[in-house]
């Protein structure tokens, strides 16, 4: 696929998801940084406007608007947008039947929404106890070989690399080249590529990385991707995780579970409290087909 290709499908999916996704009120926005980006008919799109936009992109597409060509199509699907939903407030869409039951509709469903989520997350806590008690039943969860982390800058050509390694010489700060020329995706993170054991980059990578010493930079390191320049940030044994590195892991895993077991808990009380009457017979005799049996075949005569 090429590159001008790859931007249309891009723009298409920025432009879905930005049509579907709600302006932010002042409120949610705190200080707003009033600054103008675009103007649309007299509506103004400031710089809070678009960075409210990019935190509603789903993780995946985030990393494509950190390139300029990136960034113009989220706002040229921002544009569009304004446009359209001037349009259909002309032709009174926004007064229509559709338009007011379908708001109804998403506004019981975010009452919900925002209920459940304030009650479980209030309830759903993990103690300390509860955590160390899981690490304690499951120590053999946590045994690891060798372990690594490390931040890397990807460019593609060995001039770059060549260009940067001398920057890192002359003082300049890892985090802030990686952020600035890395090709990555681990870019917008300083090229952080977290912890991480033997076999789990390619070759070249992987014999370079594990090779210095903490907080040592390699030279430029050759993969099928480009040209490296590696950072080691962290070095760990072989062996069983502390509690205290693996604490916020168990959590992670145990969470879910935990509000699983609130949500059926607080749902059983509800229904429970409240007076509930199910026609089963009507329930049951429900055509749920596309014509609502109108239209199927009929029999055939034997």
């Amino acid at each position: 696929m090429n590159t001008v290709r790859t931007f249309r499908v891009i723009a298409s999916m920025l432009l879905a998801f930005s049509l579907f996704a709600c302006k932010p009120t002042t409120s949610e926005q705190g200080k707003a940084d009033s600054t103008p980006l675009a103007e649309v008919n007299g509506t103004v799109i400031t710089t809070q406007d678009f960075k409210n936009e990019v935190d509603k992109l789903p993780p995946y597409l985030k990393p494509m608007v950190q390139s300029v060509e990136g960034k113009k199509e989220l706002l040229d699907s921002m544009v569009v947008r304004e446009i359209i939903l001037e349009q259909a407030k002309k032709d009174g869409v926004d007064k229509s039947k559709e338009v007011a039951d379908r708001l109804e509709d998403l506004r019981k469903r975010l009452i919900v929404e925002t209920y459940l989520k304030k009650k479980v997350e209030q309830e759903a806590q993990l103690s300390d106890a509860e955590l160390k008690k899981f690490y304690d039943e499951n120590k053999e969860k946590f045994k690891t070989g060798e372990q690594v982390k490390a931040s890397h800058i990807l460019v593609k050509t060995e001039k770059e690399a060549q260009d940067l390694l001398a920057q890192l010489k002359g003082g300049a700060v890892f985090e802030d080249l990686a952020k600035k020329y890395s090709t990555d995706s681990s870019a917008s993170k300083g090229g952080d590529l977290g912890w991480f054991s033997r076999g789990a980059m390619v070759p070249e990578f992987d014999k370079a990385v594990f090779s210095l010493k903490e907080g040592e930079t390699s030279g430029i390191v050759k993969t099928q991707f480009g040209y490296h320049i590696i950072k080691l940030t962290g070095k760990r044994p072989a062996g069983i995780r502390a509690f205290d590195e693996v604490k916020e892991q168990i959590k992670t895993n145990l969470l879910p579970g935990k509000q699983q077991e609130i949500f059926q808990k607080m749902k059983d009380e509800l229904k429970k409290n409240a007076k509930v009457s199910v026609k089963e017979d009507v329930l049951n005799s429900l055509d749920l087909t596309a014509d609502g049996g109108q239209g199927a075949a009929p029999a055939l005569k034997k």
